[in-house]
């Protein structure tokens, strides 16, 4: 029997060799998932940190760091972290961490300023932070640019984020008008005065206002602006009319505009526009006057009472207005008088003046018009405005009695004729009534006292131990027993009338 171990090959044993694992200990486990999460509140804090900004105020009056909040419209979104002092020592410096929701609207004109108590004209504002404590106001900008350094304003913008243009007012004087005062478009509030400064020129005030949306689009080349401060009153033929915007343009004051009616649709005008701001309605809606037809009028009389501006009227319509007054002296002879400059308006002659005009010249066929009156008596005079005021105007009127004058037509400008008013001829009439008068006086005393010589010579004559008081009194005796004979004669002819024919009978 064949050997068992030679028929099978010699295989070698194989041993079993067990490895050992590595093994972390448990506790390490606490610090690694300590750090994880560290590191994840790390991040989320960073990104949900927000932006950083620096904003510059002028002041740090009312502003806390760490306290001080950054509110939109009653929303948090950022806090005051540090307020330091400028380099130059001029402006103070407050950095601010902004919420994540403020990250897209930190843009270039995006506006900063601190919200405290305030009061312009009649508007309040503030008055929260009385108990809450200043905070900083945010306005949100339209600028796609993004900013991280902002001036803040002085004052709170008045625009918010309300539709509508700005425009600019050209004014010589501020009067009553203030910031936040209303801007009246037919009696209701348009919007409101934002700022004014002085022209660098120092000539005039530049007044910005804000219209808002829809009344801008009233706004266009022909509108006029007026102070619609107080109250109007004028005085006419008619009574007393009173004018008033509201009762806030009586207490504050105010802005008014309006478009003429009769004028073209034009298109809006663009934000920034400047216009003219007038003293009242009357004033900005006064026809404009046509500069080449000046007339120049000599006044030998007082002309108080009359004003550039006033009216140049014929039969009582303005055609005109007094453009200047000077004083003038004759070196030779002496004597003042007083140059009125007129202009005189030929759209305001009447519409059939005007068809007859069309197609000629307007500059000859106005001359022929003013000579062809002249001939026929026409004048000038100062004639009353206004009794309460004084206010004089110029009338123009015919005098057919009046001297042949020839116009001199190489003057410029051209010299009317004048007449003398009727309250000046009342004056030299009342002049000459009083010069007569005391005339009469003058002659008056002289014959009273003839009268007191007359009577002291009676007086003499009648003394009582006088030749003439006997005669007199002897005279008077005689004449008192004639008196008593012509009685008795009477009686007896009353009880015998028929002694008229026959005579005294004896009884």
């Amino acid at each position: 029997m064949p050997d068992k171990d030679k028929s099978f090959p010699k295989v070698p044993s194989s041993k079993v060799v067990v490895k050992k694992r590595m093994r972390i200990p448990l506790v390490w486990i606490i610090p690694f998932v300590a750090a994880i999460a560290g590191v994840w509140v790390a991040v989320t804090h960073i990104l949900s940190k927000g932006p950083e900004i620096t904003i510059v105020f002028l002041s740090a009056d009312g502003l806390e760091a760490n306290k001080t909040k950054i509110n939109y419209n009653g929303l948090n979104m950022g806090v005051l972290k540090t307020i330091s002092l400028s380099e130059d020592r001029k402006s103070i410096i407050a950095t601010a961490q902004m919420s994540p929701d403020a990250a897209e609207i930190l843009v270039k004109d995006t506006k900063f300023w601190i919200v405290r108590p305030r009061i312009s004209g009649l508007n309040v504002s503030g008055l929260s932070t009385l108990i809450s404590g200043n905070y900083i106001g945010m306005q949100l900008g339209r600028s796609e640019e993004k900013e991280f350094s902002f001036v803040a304003l002085e004052t709170p913008p008045l625009t918010g984020d309300v539709p509508g243009r700005v425009f600019t007012l050209k004014t010589p004087a501020l009067g009553s008008l203030d910031v936040g005062v209303p801007v009246f478009f037919r009696q209701l509030q348009a919007g409101q005065v934002l700022s004014y400064e002085l022209d660098k020129g120092g000539e005039f005030l530049n007044v910005k206002i804000f219209v808002q949306s829809p009344y801008d689009g009233y706004v266009n080349a022909d509108t006029r602006f007026w102070q619609a401060s107080g109250i109007d009153v004028s005085l006419t033929a008619s009574g007393i009319h009173v004018k008033t915007e509201s009762m806030m343009s009586i207490l504050a004051g105010g802005v008014a505009f309006e478009t003429p009616d009769n004028d073209p649709i034009l298109p809006p005008s663009a934000a920034e526009t400047t216009f003219e701001l007038f003293g009242d309605r009357t004033e900005a809606f006064k026809p404009p006057v046509c500069e080449p037809y000046d007339y120049l009028l000599v006044f030998k009389q007082s002309v108080r009472g009359l004003n550039v501006g006033a009216p140049v009227q014929f039969y009582g319509i303005t055609i005109g207005e007094v453009t200047s007054i000077s004083t003038e002296l004759d070196v030779k002879t002496l004597e003042g008088s007083v140059h009125v400059t007129i202009c005189l308006d030929p759209k305001r002659y009447g519409v059939k003046f005007m068809d007859v005009a069309e197609g000629k010249d307007a500059k000859d066929f106005h001359r022929k018009i003013i000579e062809t009156l002249v001939s026929r008596g026409m004048r000038a005079e100062l004639d009353m405005a206004n009794l309460l005021t004084g206010s004089l105007l110029v009338s123009l009127g015919f005098y057919p009695d009046a001297p042949a004058v020839v116009l001199d037509w190489s003057q410029d400008p051209l010299q009317l004729p004048t007449v003398l008013d009727k309250l000046a001829s009342l004056e030299d009439s009342v002049e000459i009534l009083v010069k007569n008068m005391n005339q009469t006086v003058v002659g008056a005393r002289s014959t009273i006292s003839n009268a007191d010589k007359l009577l002291d010579s009676a007086n003499q004559l009648i003394e009582p131990n006088s030749v003439m008081s006997s005669e007199l009194n002897n005279m008077l005796k005689q004449g008192s027993g004639a008196a008593r004979a012509l009685r008795v004669l009477a009686d007896y002819l009353e009880r015998h009338p028929e002694a008229l024919i026959r005579g005294k009978t004896g009884e």
